[in-house]
């Protein structure tokens, strides 16, 4: 049943023109205004967070639009003290719309002594008083068990499918999807299926932490368009080795599908001047001006998908058909046209 309450939104500074484009086609859909929540998250001169709601929130469903990506830990703080402010303002439900989890590649004990910090943000952010996640491409699904409460894991993939047809169209017969490594094998082998198309593996082996050894492609890729697919790229480094040994390996051409671009130090240089001929990533992270400029990245929207689920969630109706490229077609308004 649909609540008797319109979904409010309101964005901390991580990512606020995706607040507002989430807002705007939120506003296409309800055919009515619905703007961002008016308030103030700002810094006092020691760096403390400070947050203050200039609306009315009591009883409402709130939803928070706040990414934790770089700086992490002050987006994610921010996170917590908007949620204590709607809390104590009496909010009804407070839904964590976190487009880039933070501290989900710390979701495991790789070594002796280390943290499992995924759990310890799941657990910060569930004290808070968040009733309900909701986010893209968790680099772990098992951080969902992470959460006691309810987590809608969005995924880019029927969005990237959208985007292969499209600027692939007729050639889809030449296309292999790789997987830059084994743990992610599954990710790329959904992408080929929407698509119907090959699969390869790139398989690597580390030295240690950001450095790669040895890259060797499993599967004929000769004369094949190759699409790399995964869910973050930091610095670029492996990315870029595996085009090189992908277009050693006798590819035609390199592109990349990879949903969160956190692109830090010297990813966008690298990406420049890599074989690759194109990077597609979504906008869950807020691009820099260096990034938006690069002649070889290409950013695809995510807030249509945002706004239908957190209508979805509003109105007590399916979030996982938002899983199916059919149902985010009409929702990408001919963005993507299948004719």
């Amino acid at each position: 049943m649909a609540s008797m309450t319109e979904p409010k939104l309101i964005s901390g500074n991580s990512n606020r023109p995706l607040g507002k484009s989430i807002a705007r086609r939120m506003s296409m859909h309800r055919g009515m205004n619905v703007g961002l929540v008016d308030a103030r998250v700002e810094r006092f001169n020691d760096q403390e967070i400070f947050v203050e709601v200039f609306e009315n929130v009591r009883g409402e469903d709130m939803y928070i639009i706040q990414s934790t990506s770089n700086p992490a830990n002050d987006n994610l703080m921010e996170l917590l003290i908007m949620t204590d402010a709607l809390k104590r303002s009496s909010a009804n439900r407070i839904t964590a719309v976190i487009p880039y989890f933070g501290y989900a590649r710390q979701d495991r004990r790789a070594k002796a002594r280390t943290p499992i910090s995924a759990k310890l943000v799941a657990n910060l952010i569930t004290e808070a008083g968040v009733d309900r996640i909701l986010t893209l491409d968790l680099h772990a699904a098992q951080i969902q068990g992470f959460f006691d409460i309810p987590v809608d894991n969005l995924y880019a993939a029927p969005i990237f499918a959208l985007d292969v047809e499209h600027h692939f169209k007729g050639k889809l017969d030449k296309v292999t999807v790789i997987s830059p490594d084994v743990g992610g094998v599954a990710r790329a082998r959904e992408l080929a299926q929407r698509i119907g198309c090959g699969l390869a593996i790139v398989d690597k082996r580390r030295v240690k932490a950001g450095e790669v050894a040895e890259m060797t492609v499993i599967g004929d890729v000769t004369g094949q368009t190759c699409i790399i697919v995964d869910d973050i790229c930091d610095t670029a480094g492996t990315l870029c080795k595996a085009a090189e040994v992908l277009m050693e390996a006798g590819a035609a051409e390199v592109h990349s599908y990879i949903t969160h671009g956190v692109l830090s130090g010297p990813a966008v240089e690298r990406i420049t001047k890599s074989v690759m001929k194109s990077l597609v990533i979504t906008d869950s992270i807020e691009p820099s001006e260096h990034v938006k400029s690069a002649k070889n990245i290409r950013i695809v929207p995510t807030a249509p998908m945002f706004a239908q689920a957190i209508m979805n969630i509003w109105s007590g109706t399916s979030v996982s058909s938002l899983f199916d490229a059919e149902t985010l077609g009409p929702i990408y308004e001919g963005m993507y046209s299948r004719d």
